[in-house]
């Protein structure tokens, strides 16, 4: 994520409240739309609010799946956007390293409770960070107080200048390292992509190859997620795709599609809404990990108290974050935002419904438009998941 996203968002997303529709009257009442057209106009409703692009796609429990796009995919030529556009997958890929790693501990390779020097002897050090007071539970869930440094634009101006900047693994950890920790670890909840840098090359020691091998050989090809690929250091895309705009201040519309991603071993994963229906349809069905691991993985705690005034009830787990629905229970999902592209996603708890959703316009120049966007995206998920309630799975 950029320092603007994160700051803005961090995964704080609000829950919009369905309407309950009048039952049982003499008087007529308007039909509730079909889920199909109540994906339509959701997406729509995300383009009123000025994002140039969106595409949307959700899977009910047969398998049924629904489509739909709003706006355009280039505001030079205003060709619309397609819905099997690809785009950055950014901060989701974090599901995707959480999984690797509890199969490797289901495997025996590794411990959660192991802790980061166990591995990387001495590079968690400096300015009161120990590696080994913190364990890789710690680093997957956010709760080891690493302090958050990744580089990242703000202004078109950075953006144009740090846009092919490429950073190793060693020097972002390092950057996190000139900091204090925010807290003691296992005592408060923090947002941190160094952890997740951390917890890459922890997999590259345990199995001797670099983390996107092993999450290809173990995850992309089982699934046949055909359209989901590690870009590495490759600075575009492939077709067909969106442009990524990003709105830094009124009327500052910036092209940002082209930029190498800051953590490119980890993040740099490009996808489409079939692809990341399909990876958390599995996960949550447990054709990924094993019952035990799986359950680990949805052993959560709460998110900050600043978070939780803007997702009220929110709680992270081992790379997945809680949420509840508006029909009752809770959905899982991993949220992702990076070089303009936002996507949000989520699936019910046996994996049997799901829904996702891109926007490739991050309107980040003022709180209130930063949260427009996300609620209006929260609210497409919700509808989606709880379309068939009160019998959603």
């Amino acid at each position: 994520m950029t320092p603007a996203l994160r700051k803005h968002l961090a995964l704080t997303l609000g829950i919009a409240t369905l309407l309950a529709a009048a039952t049982g009257t003499a008087v007529a009442q308007p039909t509730s739309p079909s889920p199909a057209e109540q994906l339509r106009q959701d997406t729509k409703a995300i383009h009123a609010l000025g994002v140039s692009g969106v595409q949307a796609r959700m899977v009910a429990p047969n398998g049924r799946k629904s489509v739909a796009t709003s706006g355009t995919a280039d505001l030079n030529t205003g060709r619309p956007v397609r819905s099997d556009g690809y785009f950055r997958m950014a901060s989701t890929s974090k599901a995707l390293v959480a999984t690797v790693v509890l199969q490797l501990v289901a495997e025996g390779r590794l411990s959660l409770d192991d802790t980061v020097d166990h591995w990387l002897p001495g590079v968690v050090r400096g300015n009161g960070n120990d590696g080994s007071r913190i364990t890789i539970r710690q680093l997957l869930r956010h709760t080891s107080g690493i302090h958050d440094d990744l580089p990242g634009y703000t202004t078109p101006e950075e953006y144009y200048q740090q846009r092919y900047d490429v950073y190793s693994p060693e020097q972002l950890t390092a950057r996190a390292m000139t900091y204090a920790p925010d807290f003691p670890p296992g005592e408060g909840w923090s947002y941190s992509n160094t952890g997740y840098v951390l917890l890459g090359t922890i997999i590259q020691k345990a199995t001797g190859r670099p983390a996107h091998q092993e999450i290809d050989d173990r995850i992309l090809r089982p699934l046949r997620l055909n359209q989901t690929h590690w870009g590495g250091t490759s600075s575009t895309l492939p077709r067909p795709h969106a442009k990524a705009y990003q709105l830094f201040e009124p009327g500052s519309v910036v092209d940002v599609t082209e930029q190498i991603p800051v953590d490119y071993e980890n993040l740099s994963y490009v996808t489409t809404t079939r692809d990341e229906n399909t990876f958390l349809r599995a996960l949550l069905a447990g054709r990924l990990l094993p019952p035990r691991q799986l359950a680990e993985m949805k052993r959560t705690v709460p998110v900050s108290a600043e978070v939780q005034q803007l997702w009220p009830g929110g709680r992270y787990g081992l790379g997945l974050a809680e949420r509840p629905l508006s029909c009752g229970g809770t959905y899982w999902s991993h949220e992702g935002g990076d070089g303009g592209y936002i996507t949000l996603n989520g699936v019910t708890g046996n994996g049997s419904r799901s829904a996702v959703v891109s926007m490739s316009e991050a309107r980040g120049d003022t709180l209130d438009h930063i949260l427009a966007q996300e609620n209006a995206a929260s609210a497409l998920i919700d509808h989606a998941l709880c379309a068939g309630s009160p019998n959603t799975p």
